[in-house]
This record gives C-alpha cells, structure tokens and sequence, in this order.
C-alpha cells in the first residue's frame, strides 16, 4: 500500500503547508493583539473608557484561550469525521473555515467588535482543530523509521510559520514601514490587513487541497459514530497507554510552560524593553528562525545518532531553563544571545517527542494516539493563556516565571520517569491510520 502511495502525489508538501497556516494565523495575532488591548497608548486600543491595563491583560488571556480551547474540543470530532468522510474532504473544509475566521477577525478590528473577535477565534479554534487530521495523512503513508524524519519536516513548517507570522502581521499591520529598503508600506496598511492576507492563503490552500492532496484514508468508515465528547475521554485515556504514560504528562507540561511564552513574552517585550510591534515580529521571526533550522537541519542530524527518548531528557529541562534565561535579558542584544540556545531545545522538543509518541504506539491506533496527543497540546495551550493575564497583572515578569518552572518539572518528570521498553515499536509500515 505504501508503495502505491507514494507512486501517487507526496501527500507531505500540502499537509505542511496547511500545518504552515495554522501557526501563521496564531503567529499573526502576536504583534497585533498588544495594540488591541494591552497597550493604551495604541492608536488601535479597542478597549472602552473604564477598563483598566490590568483588565485588558485579563481579556487579552481570554481572546487567546478560546482558540486553543475550542481545538481542545474540536480535534478528535475532525479526526472522527476523516474517519467516516475521508482526510482530504475534512482537511478542505476546516481550512475555508479557517479563512472565514480570518475575515471575522479583521471586520472586528474595522468595527471595534471584541465580541465578534472572540467569534472568529472560537471559528477558527474548531477548523484550526486539523492537526490530529494532516498528522494522520502522514501516518497513513509513512513507515517507523521515516516518521522523526517527516515529523521534524513538519516541525520545520512549524517554525517558519512560528517566523513568518509575527513578521507578516507586524509589517502588513504597520504603515510606513520599509521592507528591507525596497520600498514602505502603503498607508492604508492597518492591524486588520494581516488577516485578510490570511483569509486569501487559507483559500488558495483549501483549493490546493481539493486539487493536488490524494485521499490517504483507504478504510474510509461511512457508519462511524461520532463522539462529541471524544476529547474529555482522551484526556482520561492518555493515561490507560503503558508506554505513554509518563510521555503525555510531560509533553503537557511542555506545552503548558511554553504557551505562557507565546501568550505574553510579547506584552513583556512592549513594556519591558519598549519594543515597537514590528520590532515583535522580527523578534518571533528570529525565534522562529531558530526552530526551523533545528528542525530540518539538526534534528535529523541528531536523529541518526541519539533516540527520541535521550534527546528528550536533557532538551525538555533545558528548555525551561531557556525561559528563565529570557527575563536575563535588559537589552536586546542580550536578548538575541539568549534565544538561539531557547528555541534550538525547542524545536528538539517538539519533533522529538512528536515521534517518540508515534513510535510507542501499535500501528492499529496510531490515529487515536496522535488524536489524544493534539487535545493533549491543546489543553496544554488552553490553561496558561487564560491564568496569563491574571499572572501578568501581578507582575510582567511572572508569567515567564511559571512557564519555565511548569517546563522544567516536565523535563524532571520525564528524566525521573520514563524508560524505553518494548513499548516503543520498531520499524514497521503504516497503513490507514483512524484520526480520534
């Protein structure tokens, strides 16, 4: 099947380009949403007379939670209907409803509607909820021993667009910007340009998807029940895997301590070394920079010589200690230093225990497992943008604090707790893989 498979179209270049599309749209929102609501000063400040700075950090955890919350919920519901309708035909879909997200988005900022800006996001949290999806073309069309390998490719697609979204939401938000001196923005850019940038790549990539991605699911199940409460059961069941049950509460802690950093490392960089939002964008662009190269270039590297589980053992401890490494900085300069060494252990992270949970379980529920993995992440996401903001209004710096405790307690769980055994599977050929 695999060989019939790859006769046909790389199904890789299109599914990455959709992971691609997800982080730029969180990526995006990074410069921007500061000058919607944590910074008064903003021409673009959309909060109303009487709501104080400590109020709008507080919103602004809120605005950023119900998107990974609504993947929470929504993950394992796209990966049951790939299930029963087929990965490309739920792939296509949620990625137009991506692209209307994007427009709801950028009428809310025109018209000075939070509500309508929690509506897109909660819009684009469910069709952003793909990611259990796209993983499971790759898991149905990929053997064992290749999966670090696509895994850290899709981990590339991760990190550039972890650098194109704060760079092209700063600069397309911003009037009267140069773009590497060949020319400054026009003046009609604003803060809602980004998105309607968005919305148009979300739509040539829905198409791309109907045109060139190949069906991968060839057990197609018609009369599949939904679950719609899949994603709770999920959370209860990532404890019933014998070779997972250490890996899913450390990648949950993982993510929890790194997604206080992307929710307000950016709030801390305007209000601690006055950053301008373009200034964020380069920054995130920089540290997306980072993660790519780790991803295509060092890890596969490293993946040749050192196991998932050895990488994860020291890269998840020095991550953390990369986040409190951050708030060392005074300066950008020692900002710049700091970061290389953050993102590098980063992106070690995240494609290396991407293929450690794949490699641990049986072929038969590879979906289910990358399902239960994606509403892991999400959770993980959902928690410290919601506390974000009641951290930040008792100090700047405290969010970063906890986050890089809660990553460095993952790093400790994982070094004290888990060892190999015969859980972890050895080179096999995958066929069609559920997606729950």
């Amino acid at each position: 099947m695999l060989s019939k498979l790859k006769a046909k179209k790389n199904p890789l270049p299109t599914v990455m380009f959709t992971i691609f599309l997800d982080v730029l749209g969180v990526g995006i929102l990074t410069p921007i949403i500061p000058q919607l609501l944590a910074n008064p000063e903003s021409q673009y400040y959309l909060l109303p007379a009487g709501w104080d700075f400590k109020g709008g950090l507080i919103l602004l955890g809120w605005l950023i939670a119900v998107y990974p919350f609504m993947q929470f919920i929504a993950t394992p519901i796209l990966g049951q209907l790939s299930d029963r309708f087929g990965r490309k035909r739920v792939l296509s879909l949620s990625i137009f409803g991506t692209a209307l997200g994007y427009v709801l988005f950028a009428v809310g900022i025109i018209t000075r509607n939070i509500p309508l800006l929690f509506a897109s996001r909660i819009l684009d949290g469910i069709t952003g909820g793909n990611i259990s999806v796209a993983q499971a073309v790759i898991a149905d069309v990929t053997a064992v021993k290749d999966r670090t390998k696509n895994f850290a490719k899709i981990g590339a697609a991760f990190g550039i667009g972890f650098v194109m979204g704060p760079y092209i939401g700063s600069k397309l938000a911003s009037p009267g910007i140069s773009f590497f001196g060949l020319f400054d923005t026009p003046h009609w850019f604003n803060p809602a340009t980004p998105f309607w940038f968005a919305a148009i790549l979300s739509v040539i990539n829905g198409f791309l998807i109907l045109a060139k991605l190949e069906e991968t699911n060839k057990h197609i199940m018609p009369n599949l029940k939904l679950k719609l409460n899949q994603s709770v059961k999920n959370i209860a069941k990532a404890a019933t895997y014998p070779g997972l049950r250490v890996i899913f509460p450390s990648i949950f802690l993982f993510w929890a301590g790194f997604s206080f950093f992307q929710t307000f490392f950016q709030v801390l960089l305007v209000n601690k070394l006055h950053f301008h939002p373009t200034n964020i964008g380069d920054y995130f662009a920089y540290v997306g920079i980072w993660i790519a190269i780790t991803q295509a270039i060092i890890t596969p590297l490293v993946a040749k010589k050192i196991k998932n589980y050895q990488v994860l053992r020291y890269s998840m401890f020095l991550t953390g200690v990369g986040l409190f490494a951050n708030l060392w900085a005074h300066n950008t300069a020692q900002l710049l230093m700091v970061t290389p060494f953050f993102a590098i252990f980063i992106g070690q992270t995240m494609a290396n225990s991407q293929a450690l949970v794949s490699a641990s379980a049986d072929n038969k529920v590879q979906g289910e497992v990358l399902g239960i993995n994606a509403s892991v992440q999400a959770l993980a996401q959902t928690i410290p943008a919601i506390l974000s903001g009641y951290l930040a209004a008792i100090g700047i710096n405290t969010p970063i604090l906890v986050g890089g405790a809660i990553v460095i307690l993952g790093g400790l769980l994982f070094i004290g707790l888990y060892r190999p055994s015969k859980h972890v599977l050895h080179d096999s050929p995958v066929a069609s893989a559920p997606a729950h």
